[in-house]
């Protein structure tokens, strides 16, 4: 399984409203049970939240990885969040963050799981990809960036270790 097939366009988006790290997963967390029938946000938020209480996700270069296992998620999916303005995400480097993916996996997906976190994180830390992602100024752009860098992991797995 790979990014490029649990992550639609509709779930990237655009200028988000950031405030705080909680606010930020709770609208993913709202966002996303109201278009997937089977999550309900609260358990989603509970569980994200629960998940950077025991670590930030916040990996660095303005960059967090929330993720999560769900009982009621059916299959991997991921969300890309772009923030309006860079938040407190209690990063590993201390810098802000302003650019979001989100994961989210059966609760039973551990090698999946495993897999595409790696993935993710090599996409993100490509300095190229993030100052990309950065300078989009539409969804669609900024799917198409993410797109791009996601089938150029899938093509040469070391070019996310840049």
């Amino acid at each position: 399984m790979n990014l490029q097939a649990i992550l639609p366009p509709e779930r990237t988006l655009f200028d988000v409203p950031g405030g705080s790290k909680k606010r930020v997963l709770e609208f993913f967390s709202t966002f996303i049970a109201q278009n997937t029938p089977s999550l309900d946000s609260q358990e989603v938020f509970s569980r994200l939240i629960g998940r950077e209480r025991l670590g930030s996700t916040g990996i660095g270069n303005g960059v967090a990885i929330p993720h999560a296992r769900d009982p009621h998620c059916k299959a991997p999916l991921a969300g890309f969040l772009k923030l309006a303005e860079p938040i407190d995400f209690d990063a590993v480097d201390g810098e802000p963050v302003d650019l979001v993916f989100v994961l989210l996996v059966p609760e039973e997906a551990d090698d999946t799981h495993l897999a595409l976190l790696g993935q993710v994180a090599a996409v993100m830390n490509d300095a190229d990809t993030r100052q990309r992602l950065r300078k989009s100024d539409s969804q669609r752009q900024l799917y198409d960036i993410l797109l791009d860098a996601i089938r150029r992991q899938d093509n040469d797995p070391a070019a996310g270790m840049a």
